[in-house]
């Protein structure tokens, strides 16, 4: 039997070892998704205790932010709201997740935690409900006592050479110019472009926020489709002078409607109005700001990401409780491949296709995407468009491993971008480690099986490819 989370976790065979402790285990991060704060980099925060850190919870403002993760482990072994999220006993919400943590053999979770008590704090016993208090003690001592346990110090101890956070067409990006000026800041920070809320026309807010966007454009109002596509194309040349390098879309599904722009007017004035907006003339719209945007990342080689398939927010009494991303989301089954085709098509018919990544949380999409990645590739770069790694409810060993062997069967897994962590929290490195464990394990399989030869100059080329020099490569690190 094999001792718990040696250093050959999850490494089944000899050429597995091999290729992981002598070619990906120690090459840079790149995490060109991820949800950290810019503000949090620059002060280099430090964090009051593990449930900090881990948990997060109730905020002074009131909103609610923190690892979804876990909050909804918690509830799913009977832990109430107020102390999963709840801040006023902080060991007795530990030993609560301790206690859940012993029941979550075979969660993605159980690995995560145990591979972040031993890199960050040097803890390598199991978590339980007996020992969760003075593990709890040994943590909340290192996060006060150690001088390498801020925000910056734990991505210097990640070996993290590229974040990308996630960014709102309106922010003045004011952290990020920060930290471009400090020359204490020995890694990229850049920002990413995520412009949901001026796509999204049918979901609440949206008029509100139109009017913010006219405000950091410097106009009084935008009264057309155009107006929001030229804005929006405003704030990414905004965006591409503080060297941004990716963008970021959070749909529910991808929509392809071609509308005359009179018909998408229409759509965004009864938005404005309050007024219902049908599903096609809402796609209407969508479409047109979705293919205005790609020209304009193409122009400023900013990546396109795609994510989709998720439903949000399905527990209502929850959601007006505690707000959106508490740990209420599920897979969304959607028929948008199609869709996802017709857009990089009518990009690339004016050879204005920017590099793409698609994401679905589906992973019965896994082979569609699979496809849609060979009908549009270019000489442009190796592996233009991506199947971007398994994420979100699909970022288990199986999910990986599942993502894998799809894009190897449909594409070539030698130019695969690797992982990111989609995470809010500076711990969630070692998702990295994880990953590239698996990718090992799979290759090191497959080569031990026969399926493919010992060629040591080859698997180099693949494994450290995929695990940072195809990133570095793509985003032109």
């Amino acid at each position: 039997m094999k001792r718990f989370m040696d250093d050959d976790f999850i490494l089944g065979n000899d050429t597995a070892k091999h290729l992981f402790h002598d070619y990906a285990e120690n090459l840079p991060i790149i995490d060109y998704h991820c949800h950290l704060s810019p503000r949090e980099i620059y002060e280099d925060v430090r964090f009051d205790s593990l449930g900090d850190v881990w948990f997060g919870g109730k905020q002074a403002d009131g909103s609610y932010y923190g690892d979804h993760y876990k909050w909804r482990l918690m509830r799913s072994n009977g832990m109430a709201d107020d102390e999963v999220t709840g801040r006023k006993d902080e060991l007795a919400r530990f030993k609560g997740f301790a206690d859940t943590l012993s029941m979550a053999i075979g969660n993605p979770m159980y690995h995560w935690c145990h591979l972040e008590l031993k890199k960050y704090f040097g803890v390598t016993e199991p978590l339980n409900a007996d020992n969760a208090e003075a593990i709890w003690n040994k943590c909340n001592d290192r996060l006060k006592n150690d001088p390498s346990m801020s925000a910056r110090g734990l991505i210097r101890q990640s070996n993290v050479a590229y974040v990308g956070t996630t960014d709102d067409p309106v922010d003045s990006l004011e952290w990020h110019e920060k930290i471009a000026k400090d020359e204490s800041v020995d890694f990229l920070v850049r920002p990413s472009f995520r412009p949901d809320k001026a796509i999204n026309i049918s979901k609440p807010g949206f008029k509100e926020y139109i009017g913010s966007l006219a405000e950091a454009v410097g106009r009084e109002s935008l009264d057309s489709t155009q107006d929001v596509i030229d804005a929006l194309v405003n704030r990414v040349e905004f965006f591409a002078s503080r060297g941004c390098l990716a963008s970021d879309h959070g749909l529910d599904y991808v929509p392809f409607r071609k509308l005359p722009m009179e018909v998408c007017d229409t759509a965004f004035k009864k938005a404005m109005n309050g007024e219902p907006v049908s599903p096609e003339e809402a796609e209407g719209y969508q479409t047109a700001v979705l293919v205005a945007l790609g020209k304009a990342y193409h122009k400023h080689n900013i990546v396109m990401e795609l994510h989709y398939s998720c439903l949000r927010n399905m527990n209502e009494r929850m959601f007006k409780k505690l707000g959106p991303d508490t740990g209420y989301d599920m897979i969304a089954q959607n028929t948008c491949g199609g869709s996802v085709a017709n857009l990089l098509s009518e990009l690339d018919m004016t050879d204005e296709l920017p590099k793409t990544i698609i994401f679905s949380l589906n992973p019965a999409d896994n082979e569609q995407i699979g496809t849609i990645l060979g009908c549009f590739q270019s000489s442009e770069v190796p592996g233009k468009i991506q199947h971007g790694p398994a994420w979100w409810f699909n970022d288990t060993k199986s999910g990986m491993e599942e993502q894998m062997k799809s894009l190897a069967n449909l594409g070539l897994l030698g130019n695969f971008i690797g992982m990111l962590t989609d995470s809010r929290s500076f711990l969630s490195y070692t998702r990295h480690d994880y990953f590239r464990r698996i990718m090992c394990n799979l290759i090191g399989g497959w080569v031990e099986n026969g399926e493919y030869p010992c060629d040591e100059k080859a698997l180099k080329r693949i494994v450290e490819g995929i695990s940072y020099n195809n990133a570095k490569r793509y985003f032109g690190i």
